[in-house]
């Protein structure tokens, strides 16, 4: 075939493809955009501390939200009583080993991704050694680089590098340090000091003590939490009950004289974010108080529920309110209690609606023996909420296991036979009860959820 052909049929072609083409409608080539997967640190897991006894290593148990199993189990050191979370990246699990002045931390295990979960067991676990006589009570942090020990034997904070797992800085404070609260910008880390009722403002770029805070306000003080702003810091004191409102900026207190109560013998204040409320537990009173954040100080009383009163009250006369969580979304907050009768214990969740802070249910858990010990542990019953909202979890000392609120009806999840669900802690070191039976569980003293 001549050029001179090729080129006409050629132009045919085209000619004909163009005249077709005429007619159809543009159809627009849809191209996917490369979805960025979820950070792998903020799966749904809640960490449980148990104790077994104290000559014997505790442990740290991983929770699945996903399937409600223990998909892993760490052996920690002796005497743990409080746990941490890393708030990002490379997430990591620290406990506070109270009995022999070590930080254990771990790695979680990764998402359960089938169902039922199997166990899959969690990261080796490091040991940081503390100053002997050192008796860590609280680990906190807010940075990706560094967590803080309270040491209520030695009155110090010790800055622990989470990348080497040593110590970096041992920080003087007040007497019997027992709690600590840093800023979510990592620019003030404060220590709360039961022993002397004062406060410790640490510069955690330095590690150095910046003032110490006291007022008359700040009477043996249990507790510290700053709001998610950085703005403010709250002090909860044990010994009346008030809350003491520090300005970081200045390390002032803001509007000294003022303070709100919570009354005598409070124990525990949590704060939600989304709905910028302050929640306080009084076991001698048996209520709760809600605090709204937002005012300045926190002198908006929006509610003091008492958990005996009313007509959905789940407590009788006795009935000791221990900690509180609540659910991200913001709508509900749960109550964790008990009540000591003799050599029995019983153990309730009250449910309070956010929108009218109001008592909406009572659900009775376990009633069971005493466990000897349990009485001593700073958190005796303790609880924590998934952060999708869907479950409540209850750690239970004397019950040796962890209950499951199922938060779309409020009910707590129930086996097959009508018996409450739970996920018991792993076998102690105690004898068994009797002949052919297996030891007894150990003993679950704290509860937190995952980042």
């Amino acid at each position: 075939m001549t050029l001179l052909c090729k080129a006409r049929v050629t132009t045919v072609l085209l000619s004909t493809m163009v005249c077709v083409s005429c007619g159809d409608t543009f159809r627009p080539i849809v191209i996917p955009n490369t979805v960025t997967p979820p950070d792998s640190s903020n799966f749904r897991a809640v960490f449980v501390v148990n104790s077994n006894g104290p000559a014997n290593p505790g442990t740290g148990m991983q929770i699945d939200v996903s399937g409600d199993s223990n998909i892993g189990t760490a052996k920690v050191g002796l005497g743990p009583v409080h746990a941490a979370v890393q708030p990002s990246g490379t997430a990591h699990v620290f406990v506070a080993n109270s009995l022999d002045d070590t930080v254990a931390s771990f790695s979680p295990a990764p998402p359960c991704s089938v169902l039922p979960c199997s166990v899959t067991g969690l990261g080796s676990v490091v040991f940081t050694s503390l100053p002997t006589g050192s008796v860590p009570v609280f680990v906190h942090t807010t940075e990706n680089s560094t967590v803080y020990v309270a040491n209520s034997g030695a009155n110090t904070v010790a800055a622990v590098s989470i990348t080497s797992n040593v110590v970096t800085n041992i920080i003087p404070v007040g007497t019997n340090p027992v709690a600590l609260a840093e800023t979510p910008d990592a620019k003030k880390l404060y220590a709360v000091n039961q022993g002397d009722s004062s406060v410790t403002s640490i510069n955690p770029l330095n590690k150095t003590v910046n003032t110490t805070i006291t007022d008359p306000t700040i009477n043996s003080p249990l507790w510290a939490l700053a709001r998610s702003d950085s703005g403010r810091v709250y002090v909860l004191s044990q010994g009346n009950g008030d809350v003491a409102v520090i300005d970081p900026n200045t390390d002032a207190l803001v509007n000294p004289g003022t303070p709100v109560s919570a009354g005598a013998g409070a124990n525990f204040m949590m704060y939600e974010k989304n709905s910028n409320r302050l929640y306080i537990t009084n076991p001698t009173a048996g209520t709760v108080t809600i605090l709204n954040a937002a005012a300045d100080p926190p002198n908006n009383l929006l509610a003091t529920i008492d958990l005996t009163a009313g007509p959905n009250a789940p407590c009788p006369a006795g009935c000791s309110a221990l900690t509180v969580s609540a659910l991200p979304d913001g709508t509900r907050a749960y109550i964790a209690s008990l009540v000591l009768s003799g050599n029995s214990v019983a153990e309730q969740v009250t449910v309070i609606n956010t929108s009218s802070n109001s008592i909406t249910k009572g659900i009775s858990l376990a009633s069971l023996p005493v466990v000897t010990g349990c009485g001593s542990a700073r958190f005796r019953i303790s609880t924590a909420t998934s952060g999708d909202s869907s479950r409540v979890y209850v750690a239970s000392c004397d019950a040796g296991s962890v209950a499951v609120i199922r938060t779309s009806d409020d009910t707590a999840l129930r086996n097959p036979n009508g018996t409450i669900y739970t996920l018991p802690a792993p076998v102690s070191a105690a004898n068994p009860p009797g002949p052919g039976l297996p030891p007894p569980p150990q003993n679950p003293v704290f509860v937190i959820a995952g980042p």
